[in-house]
Protein backbone atom coordinates (compact mmCIF):
# COMPACT_ATOMS: atom_id res chain seq x y z
CA UNK A 1 0.00 0.00 0.00
CA UNK A 2 1.68 3.50 -1.28
CA UNK A 3 1.66 6.08 1.70
CA UNK A 4 1.81 10.13 0.96
CA UNK A 5 5.38 9.47 2.64
CA UNK A 6 6.21 6.66 -0.46
CA UNK A 7 4.89 8.87 -3.30
CA UNK A 8 6.97 11.89 -1.22
CA UNK A 9 10.05 9.97 -1.40
CA UNK A 10 9.48 8.94 -4.69
CA UNK A 11 8.88 11.96 -6.36
CA UNK A 12 12.12 13.63 -4.96
CA UNK A 13 14.66 10.71 -5.82
CA UNK A 14 13.10 11.31 -9.54
CA UNK A 15 14.16 14.75 -10.18
CA UNK A 16 16.79 15.31 -7.37
CA UNK A 17 18.73 12.07 -8.06
CA UNK A 18 17.71 10.64 -11.28
CA UNK A 19 17.47 13.65 -13.25
CA UNK A 20 13.83 13.75 -14.38
CA UNK A 21 12.55 16.77 -16.05
CA UNK A 22 9.46 18.21 -13.61
CA UNK A 23 7.33 18.72 -16.42
CA UNK A 24 7.30 14.96 -16.69
CA UNK A 25 6.79 14.51 -13.26
CA UNK A 26 3.92 16.71 -13.24
CA UNK A 27 2.73 14.97 -16.01
CA UNK A 28 2.96 11.49 -14.43
CA UNK A 29 1.62 11.92 -10.88
CA UNK A 30 -1.09 14.74 -11.80
CA UNK A 31 0.90 17.56 -9.52
CA UNK A 32 0.77 21.33 -9.76
CA UNK A 33 3.71 23.54 -9.80
CA UNK A 34 3.59 24.28 -6.53
CA UNK A 35 2.74 21.26 -5.04
CA UNK A 36 5.91 19.83 -7.10
CA UNK A 37 7.87 22.96 -5.56
CA UNK A 38 6.80 21.95 -2.13
CA UNK A 39 7.63 18.72 -2.40
CA UNK A 40 11.02 19.43 -3.84
CA UNK A 41 11.66 21.84 -0.81
CA UNK A 42 10.41 19.68 2.20
CA UNK A 43 12.12 16.69 3.33
CA UNK A 44 8.59 15.42 4.28
CA UNK A 45 5.08 16.73 4.52
CA UNK A 46 4.93 19.89 6.11
CA UNK A 47 1.46 19.61 7.28
CA UNK A 48 -1.00 21.88 7.23
CA UNK A 49 -0.21 25.31 8.20
CA UNK A 50 -2.33 28.80 9.08
CA UNK A 51 0.05 31.42 7.98
CA UNK A 52 -2.30 33.45 10.77
CA UNK A 53 -4.50 32.48 13.30
CA UNK A 54 -8.06 32.38 12.09
CA UNK A 55 -10.64 35.25 13.30
CA UNK A 56 -13.90 34.57 15.01
CA UNK A 57 -15.88 37.31 13.80
CA UNK A 58 -18.85 36.27 15.88
CA UNK A 59 -17.14 35.20 19.04
CA UNK A 60 -14.50 37.75 19.25
CA UNK A 61 -15.66 40.18 21.44
CA UNK A 62 -17.42 37.95 23.47
CA UNK A 63 -14.73 35.64 24.64
CA UNK A 64 -13.70 38.11 27.55
CA UNK A 65 -17.08 37.19 29.27
CA UNK A 66 -15.98 33.19 28.45
CA UNK A 67 -12.98 34.08 30.60
CA UNK A 68 -14.64 35.91 33.36
CA UNK A 69 -17.47 33.16 33.61
CA UNK A 70 -14.46 30.73 34.23
CA UNK A 71 -13.09 32.66 36.35
CA UNK A 72 -15.93 32.67 38.56
CA UNK A 73 -16.62 29.27 38.43
CA UNK A 74 -12.93 28.79 40.48
CA UNK A 75 -15.16 30.09 43.35
CA UNK A 76 -18.22 28.19 42.73
CA UNK A 77 -19.39 24.43 43.87
CA UNK A 78 -17.32 21.83 42.03
CA UNK A 79 -21.05 20.22 40.68
CA UNK A 80 -22.53 23.66 39.84
CA UNK A 81 -19.71 24.97 37.72
CA UNK A 82 -20.46 26.16 34.03
CA UNK A 83 -20.47 23.55 31.07
CA UNK A 84 -19.66 24.46 27.74
CA UNK A 85 -23.26 24.12 26.72
CA UNK A 86 -24.45 26.37 29.10
CA UNK A 87 -21.67 28.82 28.84
CA UNK A 88 -23.23 28.97 24.39
CA UNK A 89 -26.80 29.24 26.43
CA UNK A 90 -26.15 32.57 28.30
CA UNK A 91 -23.78 33.94 25.59
CA UNK A 92 -26.97 33.28 23.49
CA UNK A 93 -29.96 34.17 25.83
CA UNK A 94 -27.73 37.38 27.87
CA UNK A 95 -25.53 38.68 25.34
CA UNK A 96 -26.75 38.25 21.96
CA UNK A 97 -24.03 35.98 20.56
CA UNK A 98 -25.55 34.70 16.99
CA UNK A 99 -22.61 32.33 16.70
CA UNK A 100 -22.75 28.14 16.95
CA UNK A 101 -22.17 26.04 19.56
CA UNK A 102 -19.13 24.47 18.51
CA UNK A 103 -16.96 27.87 18.09
CA UNK A 104 -17.66 27.94 22.17
CA UNK A 105 -16.83 24.44 22.73
CA UNK A 106 -12.91 25.26 21.20
CA UNK A 107 -13.04 28.83 22.93
CA UNK A 108 -13.95 26.99 26.34
CA UNK A 109 -11.31 23.93 25.81
CA UNK A 110 -8.62 26.62 25.04
CA UNK A 111 -9.70 28.78 28.14
CA UNK A 112 -9.00 25.84 30.44
CA UNK A 113 -5.97 24.12 29.27
CA UNK A 114 -4.20 27.67 29.77
CA UNK A 115 -5.73 28.29 32.76
CA UNK A 116 -4.54 24.63 34.02
CA UNK A 117 -2.08 24.86 37.21
CA UNK A 118 1.69 23.33 36.58
CA UNK A 119 4.15 22.26 38.97
CA UNK A 120 7.75 22.23 40.07
CA UNK A 121 9.45 18.60 40.51
CA UNK A 122 10.00 18.49 44.10
CA UNK A 123 13.04 16.16 45.23
CA UNK A 124 12.63 14.12 48.08
CA UNK A 125 15.21 14.14 51.14
CA UNK A 126 15.24 10.71 52.97
CA UNK A 127 13.64 9.95 55.94
CA UNK A 128 10.53 12.14 54.82
CA UNK A 129 6.86 10.16 54.55
CA UNK A 130 3.69 11.74 53.57
CA UNK A 131 0.20 9.37 55.28
CA UNK A 132 -3.81 9.87 53.98
CA UNK A 133 -6.44 7.93 53.61
CA UNK A 134 -8.29 6.29 50.99
CA UNK A 135 -11.36 4.23 50.25
CA UNK A 136 -11.98 0.57 48.34
CA UNK A 137 -14.45 -1.47 48.22
CA UNK A 138 -14.52 -5.21 50.10
CA UNK A 139 -15.55 -8.28 51.11
CA UNK A 140 -15.44 -9.13 54.60
CA UNK A 141 -17.35 -12.53 55.64
CA UNK A 142 -19.03 -12.47 52.83
CA UNK A 143 -20.56 -8.75 52.84
CA UNK A 144 -19.23 -6.57 50.77
CA UNK A 145 -18.55 -3.05 52.27
CA UNK A 146 -16.53 0.13 52.12
CA UNK A 147 -12.83 -0.03 53.74
CA UNK A 148 -10.71 2.68 54.88
CA UNK A 149 -7.05 2.66 53.08
CA UNK A 150 -4.59 4.18 55.65
CA UNK A 151 -1.33 4.63 53.25
CA UNK A 152 1.88 5.52 53.99
CA UNK A 153 4.73 6.51 51.57
CA UNK A 154 8.29 7.11 51.43
CA UNK A 155 9.04 9.35 48.83
CA UNK A 156 12.84 8.92 48.12
CA UNK A 157 12.43 5.26 47.89
CA UNK A 158 9.21 4.88 46.90
CA UNK A 159 8.42 2.03 49.34
CA UNK A 160 4.66 2.56 50.79
CA UNK A 161 3.07 0.62 53.52
CA UNK A 162 -1.48 0.49 53.60
CA UNK A 163 -2.86 -1.42 56.20
CA UNK A 164 -7.57 -1.91 55.93
CA UNK A 165 -9.87 -0.73 58.73
CA UNK A 166 -13.83 -0.73 59.01
CA UNK A 167 -13.97 3.67 58.90
CA UNK A 168 -11.50 6.55 58.86
CA UNK A 169 -11.43 7.69 62.61
CA UNK A 170 -9.10 8.47 65.27
CA UNK A 171 -8.17 4.88 66.55
CA UNK A 172 -7.75 3.55 62.40
CA UNK A 173 -5.86 6.82 62.23
CA UNK A 174 -3.26 5.90 64.90
CA UNK A 175 -3.45 1.86 63.71
CA UNK A 176 -2.21 3.04 60.09
CA UNK A 177 0.68 5.05 61.74
CA UNK A 178 1.58 2.29 64.31
CA UNK A 179 1.13 -0.74 61.38
CA UNK A 180 3.54 1.90 59.30
CA UNK A 181 6.07 2.46 61.02
CA UNK A 182 6.53 -1.68 62.05
CA UNK A 183 6.79 -2.38 58.91
CA UNK A 184 9.64 0.30 58.25
CA UNK A 185 11.59 -0.54 61.05
CA UNK A 186 11.96 2.81 62.21
CA UNK A 187 9.98 6.36 62.53
CA UNK A 188 9.97 8.98 59.31
CA UNK A 189 11.44 12.25 60.58
CA UNK A 190 8.68 14.10 59.34
CA UNK A 191 5.01 13.42 57.64
CA UNK A 192 3.12 15.42 55.48
CA UNK A 193 -0.68 15.63 55.66
CA UNK A 194 -3.70 16.98 54.51
CA UNK A 195 -5.60 19.26 57.09
CA UNK A 196 -8.29 15.94 58.56
CA UNK A 197 -10.29 17.25 61.40
CA UNK A 198 -8.81 13.58 63.48
CA UNK A 199 -5.40 15.87 63.80
CA UNK A 200 -6.81 19.33 63.05
CA UNK A 201 -9.17 21.12 65.46
CA UNK A 202 -8.67 24.70 63.75
CA UNK A 203 -6.84 26.83 61.61
CA UNK A 204 -5.97 30.14 62.52
CA UNK A 205 -3.95 31.60 59.50
CA UNK A 206 -0.77 29.58 58.72
CA UNK A 207 -0.90 27.75 62.38
CA UNK A 208 -2.90 24.37 63.21
CA UNK A 209 -4.22 23.83 66.75
CA UNK A 210 -4.15 19.94 66.77
CA UNK A 211 -5.87 17.48 68.72
CA UNK A 212 -4.86 15.82 71.85
CA UNK A 213 -4.90 12.14 70.31
CA UNK A 214 -2.74 13.85 67.33
CA UNK A 215 -0.50 15.41 69.79
CA UNK A 216 -0.02 11.82 71.66
CA UNK A 217 0.48 9.59 68.46
CA UNK A 218 3.12 12.72 67.86
CA UNK A 219 4.54 12.95 71.09
CA UNK A 220 5.22 8.94 71.31
CA UNK A 221 6.79 8.78 68.19
CA UNK A 222 9.04 11.94 68.51
CA UNK A 223 8.74 12.61 64.38
CA UNK A 224 7.52 16.16 62.90
CA UNK A 225 4.39 16.51 61.45
CA UNK A 226 3.45 19.05 58.07
CA UNK A 227 0.34 20.05 57.40
CA UNK A 228 -0.47 20.78 53.31
CA UNK A 229 -2.34 24.34 52.72
CA UNK A 230 -5.96 24.08 52.46
CA UNK A 231 -7.15 22.30 49.15
CA UNK A 232 -3.61 21.81 47.81
CA UNK A 233 -3.43 18.37 48.64
CA UNK A 234 -0.80 18.46 45.65
CA UNK A 235 1.76 19.23 47.71
CA UNK A 236 1.60 14.92 49.05
CA UNK A 237 1.07 13.99 45.69
CA UNK A 238 3.24 10.93 46.19
CA UNK A 239 0.73 9.31 48.75
CA UNK A 240 -2.29 10.40 46.78
CA UNK A 241 -0.78 8.51 43.52
CA UNK A 242 -0.67 5.37 45.74
CA UNK A 243 -3.76 5.14 46.97
CA UNK A 244 -5.04 5.08 43.70
CA UNK A 245 -1.86 2.92 42.71
CA UNK A 246 -2.41 0.23 45.43
CA UNK A 247 -6.58 0.53 44.77
CA UNK A 248 -5.99 -0.78 41.32
CA UNK A 249 -3.14 -3.42 41.82
CA UNK A 250 -3.96 -4.98 44.82
CA UNK A 251 -8.01 -4.89 45.20
CA UNK A 252 -9.13 -6.00 41.54
CA UNK A 253 -10.95 -7.82 41.43
CA UNK A 254 -12.92 -6.83 44.59
CA UNK A 255 -11.50 -9.68 47.34
CA UNK A 256 -12.73 -11.56 49.44
CA UNK A 257 -11.15 -12.28 53.18
CA UNK A 258 -13.05 -13.84 56.21
CA UNK A 259 -12.05 -10.77 58.36
CA UNK A 260 -9.99 -7.45 58.26
CA UNK A 261 -6.83 -8.93 60.27
CA UNK A 262 -6.78 -11.70 56.99
CA UNK A 263 -6.93 -8.58 54.70
CA UNK A 264 -4.24 -6.35 56.09
CA UNK A 265 -2.13 -10.01 56.20
CA UNK A 266 -2.99 -9.70 52.27
CA UNK A 267 -1.77 -6.37 52.24
CA UNK A 268 1.26 -6.41 54.17
CA UNK A 269 2.37 -9.24 52.04
CA UNK A 270 2.20 -7.17 48.80
CA UNK A 271 4.09 -4.51 50.32
CA UNK A 272 6.54 -6.39 51.18
CA UNK A 273 6.44 -8.27 47.47
CA UNK A 274 7.17 -4.69 46.11
CA UNK A 275 10.28 -3.55 48.04
CA UNK A 276 11.83 -5.88 45.53
CA UNK A 277 10.82 -3.88 42.18
CA UNK A 278 12.97 -1.06 40.85
CA UNK A 279 11.42 1.95 40.14
CA UNK A 280 12.02 3.75 36.53
CA UNK A 281 14.42 5.92 36.49
CA UNK A 282 16.29 4.21 39.98
CA UNK A 283 19.71 2.20 39.65
CA UNK A 284 18.43 0.02 42.83
CA UNK A 285 15.55 -2.16 43.64
CA UNK A 286 13.26 -0.19 46.87
CA UNK A 287 14.59 -2.10 49.40
CA UNK A 288 17.91 -0.89 48.86
CA UNK A 289 16.86 2.26 48.89
CA UNK A 290 14.81 1.60 51.86
CA UNK A 291 18.28 1.34 54.02
CA UNK A 292 18.96 5.43 53.25
CA UNK A 293 15.41 6.00 54.42
CA UNK A 294 15.91 3.91 57.55
CA UNK A 295 19.50 5.53 58.38
CA UNK A 296 17.72 8.80 58.08
CA UNK A 297 14.78 8.00 60.59
CA UNK A 298 14.51 7.67 64.32
CA UNK A 299 14.42 4.67 66.04
CA UNK A 300 11.43 2.85 66.94
CA UNK A 301 9.95 3.72 71.30
CA UNK A 302 10.55 0.92 73.50
CA UNK A 303 7.20 1.02 74.51
CA UNK A 304 4.24 0.03 72.51
CA UNK A 305 1.71 2.57 71.22
CA UNK A 306 -1.70 2.28 72.89
CA UNK A 307 -4.24 2.53 69.95
CA UNK A 308 -7.29 4.33 71.11
CA UNK A 309 -10.37 7.00 71.22
CA UNK A 310 -11.03 8.73 74.42
CA UNK A 311 -14.88 9.30 74.88
CA UNK A 312 -16.41 11.07 78.10
CA UNK A 313 -19.84 9.70 78.62
CA UNK A 314 -22.55 8.28 81.15
CA UNK A 315 -24.83 5.11 81.50
CA UNK A 316 -28.12 5.71 81.06
CA UNK A 317 -30.80 3.77 83.61
CA UNK A 318 -30.66 0.69 81.22
CA UNK A 319 -27.03 0.80 82.27
CA UNK A 320 -26.01 1.21 78.72
CA UNK A 321 -23.55 3.41 77.59
CA UNK A 322 -23.20 4.80 74.26
CA UNK A 323 -19.52 4.73 72.01
CA UNK A 324 -19.39 5.33 68.34
CA UNK A 325 -23.25 4.80 67.39
CA UNK A 326 -23.86 1.21 69.65
CA UNK A 327 -24.73 0.76 73.09
CA UNK A 328 -22.78 -1.61 75.36
CA UNK A 329 -23.45 -2.37 78.77
CA UNK A 330 -21.82 -2.15 82.14
CA UNK A 331 -22.50 -3.56 85.48
CA UNK A 332 -26.05 -1.82 87.06
CA UNK A 333 -23.92 -0.59 90.03
CA UNK A 334 -22.49 1.91 87.25
CA UNK A 335 -26.00 3.08 85.92
CA UNK A 336 -26.31 6.63 86.05
CA UNK A 337 -22.62 7.05 86.82
CA UNK A 338 -19.97 9.20 84.75
CA UNK A 339 -17.63 6.47 82.78
CA UNK A 340 -14.96 7.03 80.46
CA UNK A 341 -15.00 4.94 77.41
CA UNK A 342 -11.56 3.71 75.77
CA UNK A 343 -11.67 2.60 72.34
CA UNK A 344 -9.04 0.45 70.65
CA UNK A 345 -9.74 -1.10 66.87
CA UNK A 346 -10.66 -4.80 68.30
CA UNK A 347 -12.00 -3.98 72.23
CA UNK A 348 -13.71 -1.61 73.90
CA UNK A 349 -13.14 -0.52 77.68
CA UNK A 350 -15.20 1.17 79.87
CA UNK A 351 -13.67 3.03 83.09
CA UNK A 352 -15.06 4.22 86.35
CA UNK A 353 -12.44 6.57 87.63
CA UNK A 354 -9.35 4.60 87.05
CA UNK A 355 -10.93 0.68 87.88
CA UNK A 356 -12.37 -0.89 84.11
CA UNK A 357 -15.82 -2.32 84.88
CA UNK A 358 -16.74 -3.43 81.32
CA UNK A 359 -15.11 -4.94 78.75
CA UNK A 360 -16.59 -5.54 75.23
CA UNK A 361 -15.50 -6.79 72.05
CA UNK A 362 -15.87 -3.45 69.69
CA UNK A 363 -18.97 -3.22 66.53
CA UNK A 364 -17.78 -1.21 63.58
CA UNK A 365 -21.66 -1.20 62.64
CA UNK A 366 -23.84 1.17 64.36
CA UNK A 367 -26.90 0.92 66.04
CA UNK A 368 -26.10 -2.14 67.97
CA UNK A 369 -26.84 -2.86 71.24
CA UNK A 370 -24.56 -5.55 73.05
CA UNK A 371 -24.81 -6.83 76.71
CA UNK A 372 -22.82 -8.84 79.07
CA UNK A 373 -25.85 -10.35 81.24
CA UNK A 374 -23.51 -10.65 84.57
CA UNK A 375 -23.51 -6.86 84.06
CA UNK A 376 -27.26 -7.51 84.85
CA UNK A 377 -27.16 -10.47 88.13
CA UNK A 378 -27.23 -8.06 90.91
CA UNK A 379 -30.48 -6.42 90.00
CA UNK A 380 -32.16 -9.79 88.17
CA UNK A 381 -31.23 -11.22 92.10
CA UNK A 382 -33.16 -8.13 93.68
CA UNK A 383 -36.12 -8.64 90.76
CA UNK A 384 -36.22 -12.38 90.46
CA UNK A 385 -39.29 -12.02 88.14
CA UNK A 386 -37.81 -10.22 85.48
CA UNK A 387 -35.60 -13.16 84.76
CA UNK A 388 -37.29 -15.02 81.94
CA UNK A 389 -37.94 -11.46 80.17
CA UNK A 390 -34.74 -10.36 80.52
CA UNK A 391 -33.13 -8.97 76.97
CA UNK A 392 -29.67 -9.26 78.41
CA UNK A 393 -30.05 -12.84 78.48
CA UNK A 394 -31.56 -13.72 75.28
CA UNK A 395 -29.84 -15.93 73.14
CA UNK A 396 -27.87 -16.66 76.18
CA UNK A 397 -27.15 -20.80 76.05
CA UNK A 398 -27.78 -22.29 79.25
CA UNK A 399 -25.93 -25.95 80.14
CA UNK A 400 -28.34 -28.64 80.67
CA UNK A 401 -27.19 -28.63 84.62
CA UNK A 402 -28.07 -25.33 85.01
CA UNK A 403 -31.65 -25.59 83.77
CA UNK A 404 -31.88 -28.60 85.76
CA UNK A 405 -30.80 -27.00 89.02
CA UNK A 406 -33.34 -24.28 88.08
CA UNK A 407 -35.81 -26.68 87.91
CA UNK A 408 -34.87 -28.62 91.25
CA UNK A 409 -34.91 -25.46 92.95
CA UNK A 410 -38.21 -23.92 92.05
CA UNK A 411 -40.04 -27.13 92.73
CA UNK A 412 -38.44 -27.27 96.77
CA UNK A 413 -38.60 -23.57 97.09
CA UNK A 414 -41.20 -22.00 94.93
CA UNK A 415 -40.54 -18.70 93.96
CA UNK A 416 -37.87 -18.39 96.53
CA UNK A 417 -36.23 -20.95 93.98
CA UNK A 418 -35.71 -18.34 91.44
CA UNK A 419 -33.84 -16.20 93.59
CA UNK A 420 -31.67 -19.02 94.78
CA UNK A 421 -30.89 -19.60 91.04
CA UNK A 422 -29.77 -16.39 90.13
CA UNK A 423 -27.16 -16.31 93.20
CA UNK A 424 -25.49 -19.75 91.60
CA UNK A 425 -25.25 -17.50 88.15
CA UNK A 426 -24.30 -14.34 90.09
CA UNK A 427 -21.09 -16.89 90.72
CA UNK A 428 -20.17 -16.23 87.19
CA UNK A 429 -19.27 -12.77 88.28
CA UNK A 430 -15.79 -14.37 89.78
CA UNK A 431 -15.47 -17.66 87.46
CA UNK A 432 -16.34 -19.19 83.92
CA UNK A 433 -19.17 -20.92 82.53
CA UNK A 434 -17.14 -23.71 82.48
CA UNK A 435 -15.74 -23.45 85.94
CA UNK A 436 -19.49 -23.49 87.34
CA UNK A 437 -21.26 -26.32 85.06
CA UNK A 438 -18.36 -28.64 86.92
CA UNK A 439 -19.55 -27.15 90.12
CA UNK A 440 -22.87 -27.43 89.41
CA UNK A 441 -22.72 -31.17 87.89
CA UNK A 442 -20.85 -32.07 90.99
CA UNK A 443 -23.69 -30.40 93.70
CA UNK A 444 -26.28 -32.36 91.64
CA UNK A 445 -24.55 -35.79 91.75
CA UNK A 446 -24.34 -35.35 95.56
CA UNK A 447 -28.05 -33.51 96.17
CA UNK A 448 -26.27 -30.05 97.54
CA UNK A 449 -28.46 -27.71 95.04
CA UNK A 450 -28.05 -25.02 97.40
CA UNK A 451 -26.06 -21.67 96.21
CA UNK A 452 -23.80 -21.67 99.66
CA UNK A 453 -23.03 -25.44 98.59
CA UNK A 454 -22.29 -24.72 94.95
CA UNK A 455 -20.03 -21.74 95.95
CA UNK A 456 -18.11 -24.16 98.59
CA UNK A 457 -17.40 -26.18 95.61
CA UNK A 458 -16.43 -24.21 92.99
CA UNK A 459 -13.76 -22.43 95.65
CA UNK A 460 -12.62 -26.10 96.53
CA UNK A 461 -12.15 -27.12 92.82
CA UNK A 462 -10.37 -23.78 92.13
CA UNK A 463 -7.73 -24.69 95.65
CA UNK A 464 -4.28 -25.49 93.78
CA UNK A 465 -3.70 -29.48 94.70
CA UNK A 466 -0.75 -29.44 97.34
CA UNK A 467 2.91 -30.62 95.53
CA UNK A 468 4.97 -33.35 96.63
CA UNK A 469 7.67 -32.38 98.98
CA UNK A 470 11.22 -32.84 97.19
CA UNK A 471 13.92 -33.66 98.67
CA UNK A 472 16.37 -33.15 95.84
CA UNK A 473 19.26 -30.79 97.57
CA UNK A 474 18.20 -32.20 100.72
CA UNK A 475 20.35 -35.35 101.46
CA UNK A 476 20.58 -34.88 104.60
CA UNK A 477 16.86 -35.25 105.51
CA UNK A 478 16.68 -38.45 103.56
CA UNK A 479 17.78 -39.83 107.21
CA UNK A 480 15.69 -39.00 109.24
CA UNK A 481 12.54 -41.67 110.25
CA UNK A 482 9.42 -40.42 111.19
CA UNK A 483 7.30 -43.03 113.05
CA UNK A 484 3.56 -43.76 112.40
CA UNK A 485 1.27 -42.19 115.41
CA UNK A 486 -0.44 -44.14 117.19
CA UNK A 487 -3.93 -42.72 116.53
CA UNK A 488 -6.15 -45.22 119.10
CA UNK A 489 -6.76 -42.69 121.96
CA UNK A 490 -8.46 -40.30 118.95
CA UNK A 491 -10.40 -43.45 117.75
CA UNK A 492 -11.78 -43.90 121.65
CA UNK A 493 -12.68 -40.24 121.82
CA UNK A 494 -14.69 -39.85 118.85
CA UNK A 495 -16.58 -43.45 119.43
CA UNK A 496 -17.68 -41.88 122.69
CA UNK A 497 -18.95 -38.63 121.38
CA UNK A 498 -20.89 -40.37 118.76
Amino acid sequence: MRTEMNQWTEIRRKVLVDGASKRSVCREYGLGWWTLYKILTHPEPPGYRVSAERSRPKLGEFLGVIDEILEADKTAPVKQRHTARRIFERLRDEYGYSGGITQVREAVAQAKAYSKEVFVPLSHPPGHAQFDFGEATVEIAGERRKAALAVMTLPYSDVYFLSAYPRECTETFHAGHQAAFSFYGAVPLRTSYDNTSIAVKKIVGAERDLTREFLRLQSHFLFDAHFCRVGRGNEKGHVETHVGYSRRNLLVPVPSFSSFTELNEYLAAACYADLFRRVRGKAEEKAVRLEDDRAAMLALPAEAFEVRRVEQTSANSLSLVRFDRNDYSVPTSFAHHGVTCLGGIDDLRILCGTDVVATHARSWNKEGVFFDFRHYLALLERKPGALDFARPLEGVQMPECLLTLRRRLEADLGHKGTREFIKVLRLLERATMRELTGAVEQALAIGATGSDAITCILEHRAEAPVGLFSLDGLPHLKEVVVETPDLTAYRELTAHSA
